[in-house]
């Protein structure tokens, strides 16, 4: 493990303005300049999100998926090493992932596991494939709603919430293609029909955070069973989710026309709410210039990523290209903050939303909006990262 380190320095240290310690290049392209940002920030992969501990979890997923793809452009060796490093930190010689706990049933932890593909498809070891079973196999039997609505944790009973989406579909899709599962295929297909259709407002077109098919909790509509707001991140990880998870659908299967449907109804409410002086969006979509409100960026930079990619894969209109530019460069031109070594950070971001537990979240406008915000937090960066490539190509 040190001798892994080691050489991601050494190779990080390449990336540098020659001459100038911990410069970085202000010429390179903006995911690389955030990438390598994050690389100073955080040595060890293991430290994103803030961590004092090796933990695996999705914030460290979700950034390392992002430079998994500048890793596909660029084919730089240094982010390869950085995300292997991680897996070999978590992942033991038998395969066991570290801190992960399969009894929770808490599917945001499916999400670092989409990094583990291509680890075991370049190096053929089997600690990998063991791990994507694990994870595998807790959806297989994770909590469901009378539908087959993944619930989002065992202690979030009968609740479907918009991250998840994010969390375990697009990895399911990929396990489907990669290990010829085509239960895997039409089970992710349903985890978003049936989240578009408990969660989307007719009026607005936009998706609440969470659904609870019980309606006990008392955030819940007791007739739709919705909670009361639309948060900006949820709708972005639910963007992200379609998007992702259509890459592993095969062309002839049903679910491509059925998703890109969903997608466009998406993308044309997210479109109508953008900010008009800024290109961004708010924390609380629909509630533009409320009392506490405030232009965020991980939603923003989701949207931005969801829209150009969908474009660049012909999901998408033309027209919402022109969408996408606008909030990039209102997240360049408000969000983004340049130091004069070249560091790169990403300002205003919700650190975390969600619903119930305790101390209980009860889903109102107040609670989003006064919720800690963060500089440089993982959710916001790693999809800015996406983001950029996405309007690169």
């Amino acid at each position: 493990m040190k001798r892994s380190f080691l050489l991601i320095m050494a190779i990080f240290f390449t990336r540098l303005t020659y001459g100038q310690t911990n410069q970085i290049d202000t010429k390179l392209n903006w995911s690389e300049r955030m990438a390598l940002s994050v690389m100073k920030r955080n040595p060890e992969a293991w430290q994103i999100d803030f961590m004092d501990r090796p933990v695996w979890s999705y914030p460290q997923g979700l950034m390392l998926h992002a430079l998994e793809e500048l890793w596909r452009e660029n084919e730089d060796e240094i982010y390869y090493q950085y995300i292997k490093a991680y897996a070999d930190k978590l992942i033991d010689q038998n395969g066991q992932i570290e801190t992960y706990k399969y009894e929770t049933y808490n599917i945001d932890m499916i999400n670092s596991g989409k990094l583990l593909f291509n680890l075991y498809g370049k190096t053929n070891d089997e600690r990998y494939k063991t791990a994507i079973e694990t994870l595998r196999r807790q959806l297989k039997y994770q909590p469901r709603t009378k539908e087959g609505g993944f619930w989002h944790k065992a202690r979030y009973t009968n609740q479907m919430w918009l991250d998840g989406a994010y969390m375990g579909t697009p990895f399911l899709m990929q396990y489907a293609l990669e290990f010829d599962d085509e239960a895997a295929f039409e089970e992710g297909v349903l985890q978003l029909v049936l989240m578009e259709k408990h969660l989307r407002d007719p009026k607005t077109g936009l998706l609440y955070h969470g659904w609870d098919e019980s309606r006990f909790q008392s955030w819940s509509d007791p007739e739709t069973g919705r909670s009361p707001n639309i948060w900006g991140r949820a709708m972005g990880w639910y963007a992200m989710a379609l998007v992702d998870a259509l890459d592993y659908l095969p062309e002839e299967h049903y679910g491509r026309v059925v998703l890109g449907g969903i997608l466009q109804r998406l993308a044309t409410a997210v479109a109508t709410y953008q900010d008009e002086e800024t290109g961004l969006w708010y924390q609380v979509i629909d509630k533009g210039g409320q009392a506490g409100n405030y232009l965020e960026a991980s939603a923003s930079s989701m949207f931005v990523y969801a829209l150009a990619k969908g474009v660049n894969k012909s999901y998408l209109d033309e027209k919402f290209l022109l969408t996408a530019q606008e909030g990039f460069e209102g997240i360049l031109d408000h969000l983004i903050e340049v130091e004069a070594d070249g560091e790169v950070s990403l300002t205003q971001v919700c650190a975390v939303a969600g619903l119930g537990g305790s101390p209980y979240r009860d889903g109102t406008y107040e609670y989003y909006v006064n919720e800690k915000i963060r500089i440089n937090d993982p959710k916001g960066v790693g999809p800015f990262i996406l983001a950029a490539l996405e309007l690169g190509r």
